[in-house]
Formats: C-alpha cells, sequence, structure tokens
C-alpha cells in the first residue's frame, strides 16, 4: 500500500489497541503503543531509500528482505526496544505485541498488491502477491479517515476500528470474487490464454489485463465485466545473439527481468549505437507503457548507457539516457 495508507492504519491500530485494557488503563503505555503502531506500519518500507541510489537495485530490493520473516519479528524488537527507553514505565509485552501487529499488517496487507513482496523470505524468495488491490485504494484509504473523523467526533475507537476491519475482510473477498469473475471473462474473450496477469485500478470495476498466449501477448482492459483487447502482439522468442546477450549482463535490464513477468522487446541500431528496449505490458495508460528497460551499445557492443524504471514519453526516456554516466 501507499506510505498515506499505512500512516492513517497506524493511528487506526493505536484506536483499536484502546480495546485493550492493559493499554486502556494506562496513558503512557498508550502513548508509546500509539507511536508503535504508527511507525511499525512505516518501518518496512525504509528500503524506499534505495531509490536515491538508482532504479535498479530499487526495483530489485523494494519490499524484499525489510518486508521478510526475519525483518517482521525484527522491526518490533527495534521499535519497542527504542520507544521503552522514552517511555520506561509502559509495559513492554503489550508494546512490543501492538508494534509487532502494525509490522505485520503492514506485511499482510502489502501481498494483495500486484507488486507483492517477500513475505515468506527466507523459506522462499518467491514474490507473493495476490493482485487483488491496488497500491492506493480509495475505500480503505476513505474507511480509515472516516474512523478517524469519528474518532474526533467522540466515538470509541476501539470499537469503530473493530468495525472497520470487519468491513474490510468483507471487501477483500468481495476482490477476490471480483478478480475471479474477471479472468473467467478474460478466459472466455481469448480462449488461447495461458496466464492472465491482472493489476487493480484506483476504480472497483476497472482492471489492466494482460494475457501471455502460445503465439501472442495480449493488452486488455476489464470495466464492469466487459473485457476489451486494447493490443495484440507477437510472442517473439528473444534471439540468440551477441547484443541481447550483453544487454541482459546489464543492471537495469536485470533488474527490469527480475520483476516484469510479460513483456515485448526491440533492437534497433542507429549510426552510432544499438537500442535494445524491453517494455512491460501490465501498465498501459492512454495507449504509452510507460515501464521500460533501455539499453544502448556501442557497434563493439559495449554498454554506453541504459535505464529502467517509468517514463511517460520518449523526451524524458532520452534525457534520462544522456544524463546517465558512461
Amino acid at each position: 500500500m501507499d506510505t498515506g495508507t499505512h500512516f492513517v492504519m497506524g493511528i487506526a491500530l493505536g484506536g483499536l489497541a484502546t480495546l485493550d485494557p492493559i493499554v486502556a488503563d494506562n496513558a503512557l503505555t498508550a502513548q508509546a503503543v500509539m507511536l508503535g503502531t504508527i511507525i511499525g506500519s512505516q518501518a518496512p518500507d525504509i528500503d524506499t531509500i534505495l531509490k536515491l541510489r538508482n532504479n535498479a537495485i530499487y526495483i530489485r530490493n523494494h519490499r524484499g528482505i525489510t518486508h521478510s520473516i526475519p525483518a517482521v519479528l525484527l522491526w518490533p524488537i527495534l521499535i519497542t526496544g527504542f520507544l521503552y527507553s522514552i517511555f520506561s514505565s509502559s509495559n513492554l509485552l503489550h508494546l512490543w505485541l501492538w508494534t509487532f501487529f502494525a509490522v505485520f499488517l503492514h506485511v499482510f496487507v502489502d501481498i494483495f498488491n500486484a507488486y507483492g513482496t517477500q513475505a515468506i523470505r527466507p523459506i522462499s524468495s518467491k514474490w507473493v502477491a495476490f493482485g487483488i488491490i491496488n497500491t492506493f485504494d480509495p475505500f480503505i484509504f476513505g474507511i480509515h479517515v472516516a474512523g478517524l473523523i469519528l474518532w474526533g467526533f467522540g466515538f470509541p475507537p476501539g470499537y469503530t476500528f473493530l468495525t472497520i476491519y470487519f468491513v474490510l475482510i468483507i471487501y477483500y473477498i468481495a476482490r477476490f470474487r471480483e478478480q475471479r469473475f474477471i479472468k473467467a471473462a478474460v478466459k472466455k474473450e481469448i480462449p488461447a490464454a495461458t496466464k492472465v496477469i491482472l493489476s487493480p485500478t484506483m476504480r472497483y470495476h476497472r482492471w489492466k489485463v494482460a494475457v501471455i498466449a502460445e503465439k501472442h501477448y495480449y493488452v486488455a482492459r476489464a470495466d464492469n465485466g466487459n473485457v476489451t483487447i486494447l493490443d495484440t502482439f507477437d510472442r517473439i522468442p528473444l534471439p540468440d545473439s551477441e547484443i541481447l546477450h550483453v544487454a541482459k549482463h546489464d543492471k537495469n535490464l536485470a533488474a527490469f527481468l527480475s520483476f516484469s513477468p510479460v513483456y515485448r522487446f526491440e533492437i534497433a541500431e542507429f549510426d552510432e549505437f544499438f537500442e535494445v528496449r524491453f517494455i512491460d505490458l501490465r501498465y498501459r495508460s492512454n495507449g504509452f507503457y510507460p515501464f521500460v528497460a533501455v539499453v544502448h551499445l556501442d557497434h563493439d557492443f559495449q554498454i554506453k548507457n541504459s535505464y529502467t524504471g517509468w517514463i511517460f514519453s520518449e523526451d524524458k526516456l532520452r534525457k534520462k539516457l544522456k544524463l546517465i554516466p558512461l
């Protein structure tokens, strides 16, 4: 989920914690728990700072080790230790319990996005992604904000957020049913589909669709259960060429390939260089595919520059490539 949603969830958990008699009867513990749930709800996303280095490192590592089983166990200990050094009269066990719940819930809700997390690492490095909730879901964010407003008007926070989380359980179940329905509709529209990849949007009944078939890739949109095919691409195997062999060892393209399950590629020759471009087919927006990896090689097959990330125009991509040092 996005940072804002994790933040309001952290406050909500602090309100839910008032149902715990130990928290409710001790103001100092309540303050510590509120800070613990807010910090715990943000802590796993500390790997966002990797963006400051480069997109390749960020793509490979975001929601990786910081969302793993060891991290889910370690974050609450670190946060609780820090807060207990300030609120030494608070209840240590209950401070840890609610902080742990906040960290766990952060990682848990992230697995329902299309991006997913490595939540079961080190048991497996597989990315767990159910793909039913957009990174920002207006309903989830809105119902939390509504709960905070009700709290401000004097409603009991514990029972208010307990009710909200029961509603959200029903909402998640409904999203799973919606996803299953859309997949069935896609397979009916494209009988040759061997794999259907759905990406939820901020609109409840709108989904982005990428389909892998034996001979083609299909890009589609689903609105209210109606599937519209937007683009069709031939499924061409990667050629055995020196250009591609060298390009695949570039850190940006390697990061892209580790992240993208469905893509097409282009190899073009210009006067001074070759261009290898890989295009993720999951994120079509206004006729443009913004998530790409591009590698430029000279005619001696030496990499000149490369880039991976979100680009919404060719001009911006060219500027990015020119700014990247050789």
